[in-house]
């Protein structure tokens, strides 16, 4: 706005009959009046000499009553139309300003732009590179196959190496984590050793090897300061039942005339219980298992390992073992699926307890050796056990 409206009477036409001039005895008008800007500047207040008069319409009427003038030069005839004013108001600020925004809404709804694809909704993530992970797999079960059926010896070497490398992960983890050393060449020596004894002496032969596997333990720690000794050696004791002494009993499995039948059902039940919970819990999981233990086990989840684990149960007890019928294979799935489930929890509360996602980065898209025998190793004596109650120890 320019400073030469101020004080300056609107263009002609717009007060009736006093527009002609400005009124006898008002002060001097400003600069000349252009009636090329009439139509491009609003016209400001007078600021009067007295008392302000009151507005006419309220605080609604702001901005259409802010060139309201006041004082005794305009209290006559000029203001007894107030309609007709009100129009002509209107109606000369409209014109005199074509290009005035239109007032705003008070918070505008946002429009959608068009230009911009609406994003595209995210797809559940599996967590782990499903790549690897199949892969690995795969050549692990391999390995396996062909120990198990060829040579047996060779495959309870093949145990022994994973109790081994389990036990090396298990007290790594330990010992970054919480400053826990477990002594690891009694635990691997008496592990190796105690997986031996359960394939050749059986039951009685794998108690003793965990019975010298921890007295070696004790007197192993002694050749270091006592500070520490005691969580030392428990840590110890404990890696040693946790992991070579659950791994003997799928060596004491072998030892039967269809041992390697047993120990691949004891392999597909672990292995299709975990299938089944993650395929149905990552498809329909909504409601958590143990969310303080393990976040992303569901209920839904545990549902499909027990449906998976008893139909594969029933399949494997009537066509692969001898003597052995589908009902039988129903118990021994619930049952795997049970204590699959629960080892797992069982190694996830170690992990959150050591503040880590994974035991070690050996197996591509699995983590550690530890991280595949959560599982595996609290099932093997509940199959073990199942499976002399129904059919014998063969």
């Amino acid at each position: 706005m320019n400073d030469s409206s101020w004080g300056t009477p609107p263009h002609a036409g717009y007060w009736g009959p006093s527009d002609q001039g400005p009124a006898q005895g008002a002060a001097p008008a400003g600069p000349t009046y252009d009636a090329h800007d009439a139509q491009h500047t609003r016209p400001m207040p007078i600021v009067p000499d007295g008392p302000a008069e009151p507005r006419y319409g309220g605080d609604q009427d702001d901005d259409r009553g802010a060139a309201r003038l006041s004082g005794p030069l305009f209290r006559d005839e000029q203001f007894r139309d107030e309609a007709f004013r009100n129009d002509r108001f209107r109606d000369e600020t409209t014109s005199a300003q074509p290009y005035a925004a239109a007032p705003q809404k008070q918070n505008p709804e946002p429009m959608p732009d068009s230009s911009q694809p609406a994003p595209a909704p995210q797809k559940k993530s599996a967590g782990r590179d499903l790549g690897a992970a199949i892969g690995v797999g795969v050549g692990l079960g391999a390995v396996i196959i062909a120990s198990l059926f060829f040579v047996k010896a060779a495959f309870v070497g093949v145990i022994a190496v994973a109790v081994v490398v389990g036990l090396w992960e298990l007290t790594s983890r330990l010992q970054e984590r919480k400053g826990i050393k477990a002594p690891l060449v009694p635990l691997a020596l008496g592990g190796a050793a105690m997986v031996v004894a359960g394939y050749v002496r059986g039951a009685e032969g794998a108690w003793v090897a965990m019975a010298l596997t921890a007295l070696a333990v004790l007197v192993w720690r002694m050749t270091e300061p006592p500070e520490g000794y005691l969580k030392d050696v428990t840590a110890g004791v404990f890696a040693a039942f946790y992991v070579p002494f659950l791994a003997t009993f799928v060596a004491m499995m072998l030892t039967a005339e269809d041992g390697a039948a047993r120990v691949l059902m004891f392999l597909l039940l672990t292995v299709v219980s975990d299938t089944g919970a993650y395929a149905v819990g990552w498809r329909f999981g909504t409601h958590k298992l143990a969310p303080r233990i393990s976040p992303g086990k569901t209920r839904e989840g545990l549902a499909g390992a027990v449906l998976f684990a008893m139909v594969a149960g029933a399949l494997c007890m009537q066509f692969l073992i001898d003597d052995g019928t589908w009902w039988q294979g129903l118990l021994l799935g619930l049952a795997v699926a049970a204590s699959a489930t629960l080892g797992d929890l069982g190694e996830s509360m170690i992990k959150r307890d050591l503040g880590i996602k994974d035991m070690g980065t050996l197996l591509p898209g699995h983590g550690g050796i530890m991280d595949r025998l959560d599982s595996l190793l609290p099932t093997a004596p509940v199959v073990w056990l199942l499976l002399v109650l129904f059919v014998g120890s063969g």
